[in-house]
């Protein structure tokens, strides 16, 4: 039977899950971790801009995972360059001197990014490569300080991004390739934790004490499970004690078995895209270059995200309840592709015009339209009323857009109001048939934006 003392803290930890209120401190289980109501403003932020930046940016080619690859038998093609280009006894380690990052003006980032309508960015502190873009006491050497640029990216880009009023977060790897230390847990099976102890916790809590990110964004996780990484340990700093315990969230990437089980927003998978509405905050992670994380010399144009292709991500993972975080790879001088620039600044365009329908928003009764699958819906509260979205993805044939879903808005009240944001106050005509609401759309040669065009519906 349940004592009284046990049936009032399931009592009281359901009220604070349901009401999304702060319950004192967490113990470090997943079940009271889990409690914590997530911080309003990720869930308001909807849009930012993720930089893997680090050795791996100086080769430049196939991917980020250019030394993992190097080093395995089954990639024959990273092997062939390697060969025809570099001499027999060369290490990955000489790459490092050339991350020059001459260039790097973490306040022209921050502007770019803030021009893109992002709210936050994530900067990867540390890839699997092990290299820190920070003065780390437990790197060894092996990081921006130390050789190659001689800064502190982190410090630099922190400062530039928070200075542009945008949140800054940090990305994480757990594992390193071929740190000595892990690979003697991995030998071990996990029953030891060298590498945890001495190299990955001390680390973190480094990184968070120092550089007070409001987003830890964890990777690396996929050999061990949640307890050889202690994750369940430092998330509950993390929300009791850190500096940053009442702005923090995490992800869902802190041992084998966790990703789309526990954290404050659900990754689940690289480019994780469900299109149909998730019943726990997620984020989806993807690249402008559909290849690679990483700044790719060999990148041919075809391997980039049209503009469309990326509003049209953008509407399906809003409409959805997700955020997007949209990857960019520098170069090893610091610079940004015109490319990644260019997609930048053409969302930002978009978002000008049509912010409203992606900030601060909610989901929808009804993501996709039932009748016009080019049709995604978000709502707001936000913006003096109850209004509702439809992001048009495809112009429709003869400026008349027929939709299903929303029909019953119209059919309720005759003073239903239906506006093309971008278009002025002009208010469209529209008419009901049996199943349909058709709108009339004005000419598509005079709309401002040339893609994606967002109907704002103001019930009567």
């Amino acid at each position: 039977m349940m004592t009284l003392k046990l049936l009032l803290c399931v009592i009281l930890v359901s009220i604070c899950s349901v009401f999304k209120v702060s319950c004192g401190r967490y113990d470090p289980t997943w079940w009271s971790l889990d409690t914590r109501p997530l911080p309003i403003w990720y869930d308001r932020a909807k849009i930012g801009i993720f930089v893997h930046w680090g050795v791996f940016s100086v080769p430049s080619v196939y991917s980020e995972w250019f030394w993992a690859d190097w080093k395995s038998d089954e990639d024959v093609d990273i092997k062939e360059y390697m060969q025809k280009n570099f001499p027999p006894n060369f290490t990955y380690q000489e790459f490092a001197k050339d991350f020059t990052a001459e260039f790097f003006n973490a306040t022209q980032w921050a502007d770019l990014f803030a021009r893109a309508g992002a709210k936050y960015v994530v900067l990867t502190s540390k890839h699997h490569e092990g290299f820190t873009l920070w003065p780390s006491k437990y790197s060894f050497g092996w990081n921006a300080q130390d050789i190659g640029p001689h800064r502190d990216i982190v410090d630099e880009l922190g400062t530039a991004v928070r200075d542009a009023n945008m949140t800054f977060g940090l990305y994480h790897s757990l594992y390193e390739w071929f740190n000595p230390l892990y690979l003697a847990d991995k030998a071990n099976n996990y029953t030891t934790q060298d590498f945890v102890m001495n190299k990955i916790l001390p680390e973190m809590r480094e990184l968070v004490e120092n550089y007070k990110p409001s987003v830890l964004w964890s990777d690396g996780d996929w050999e061990a499970n949640e307890t050889y990484w202690n994750s369940t340990e430092f998330i509950a700093w993390l929300y009791n004690d850190s500096p940053v315990q009442e702005e923090i969230v995490v992800n869902d990437r802190w041992g084998s078995s966790i990703p789309c089980h526990h954290g404050d927003f659900y990754t689940c998978s690289d480019r994780y895209d469900p299109g149909i509405l998730q019943n726990h905050k997620w984020e989806n992670a993807m690249t402008i270059d559909k290849k690679s994380w990483g700044f790719r010399r060999n990148a041919v144009l075809d391997d980039y995200l049209t503009p469309t292709e990326l509003i049209t991500t953008l509407a399906r993972t809003v409409s959805c309840g997700g955020n997007l975080l949209i990857n960019v790879g520098p170069t090893k001088e610091g610079i940004i592709n015109p490319i990644f620039e260019e997609r930048l600044t053409q969302l930002g365009d978009w978002l000008s015009i049509n912010g409203e329908a992606i900030y601060e928003t909610v989901p929808w009764l009804v993501q996709n339209d039932t009748y016009n699958g080019n049709v995604w819906y978000t709502s707001s509260p936000s913006y003096g009323g109850n209004y509702l979205y439809a992001i048009i993805l495809e112009w429709p044939r003869n400026d008349i857009l027929t939709l299903q879903s929303p029909r019953q808005i119209f059919e309720m009240s005759v003073n239903s109001v239906a506006k093309l944001l971008g278009n002025g106050d002009t208010k469209l005509k529209w008419a009901l048939t049996k199943d349909h609401v058709e709108i009339r759309l004005p000419s598509k040669a005079t709309v401002q934006n040339p893609i994606a065009w967002v109907l704002k519906i103001i019930p009567g």
